[in-house]
């Protein structure tokens, strides 16, 4: 027994080290409790987040999960605004930097109106794709999430219906 233990110790223990640094700083698997951003992903579907900020550029329509404001959660919304965007909602539609975003991945157009507001330096909105029943930039008393609350990107989305089940 002592034997084997000498034999398998050392791979597993760098087996150990080396998933837990890639689920720390590489990327992870979690799991979507909640429908704000349905059509796109469903209820208990699982995301790969890939989790290097400093190597990804951020992009609008980006799918990112980041810390929420205030709260021990993580959320998972869309990028919509950048450092310096102007955004509004009105009559339905999201207008970034006074033009309208043509958003064909939403659940059903918003309705509420918004702003507009300027995304300071470092900072970022999000909102989900379910917009109407979604907690997000537009529901919290400080719309922005800054640059070190963001997680990671979303990579890759296994539907529950998917490949697994």
């Amino acid at each position: 027994m002592m034997r084997l233990m000498k034999q398998y110790l050392p791979s597993i223990l760098i087996a150990l080290v080396v998933s837990i640094f890639v689920r720390t700083y590489v990327a992870e698997a979690m799991k979507v409790p909640t429908g704000s951003m349905i059509p796109t992903i469903q209820i208990n579907d699982h995301l790969i987040v890939e989790k290097m900020m400093w190597m990804t550029s951020l992009n609008h329509g980006d799918i990112i999960v980041f810390q929420a404001p205030e709260e021990d959660k993580r959320y998972v919304k869309r990028l919509i605004g950048l450092p310096g965007d102007e955004i509004e909602v009105k009559d339905g539609e999201l207008y970034r930097n006074k033009l309208i975003v043509n958003e064909s991945y939403i659940q059903e157009k918003m309705n509420y109106n918004y702003g507009p507001i300027v995304v300071p330096a470092n900072k970022y909105f999000f909102l989900g794709d379910n917009r109407n029943v979604s907690f997000d930039s537009h529901a919290w008393e400080y719309p922005f999430i800054d640059y070190d609350k963001l997680i990671g990107k979303v990579m890759i989305e296994i539907p529950t219906h998917g490949w697994f089940n």
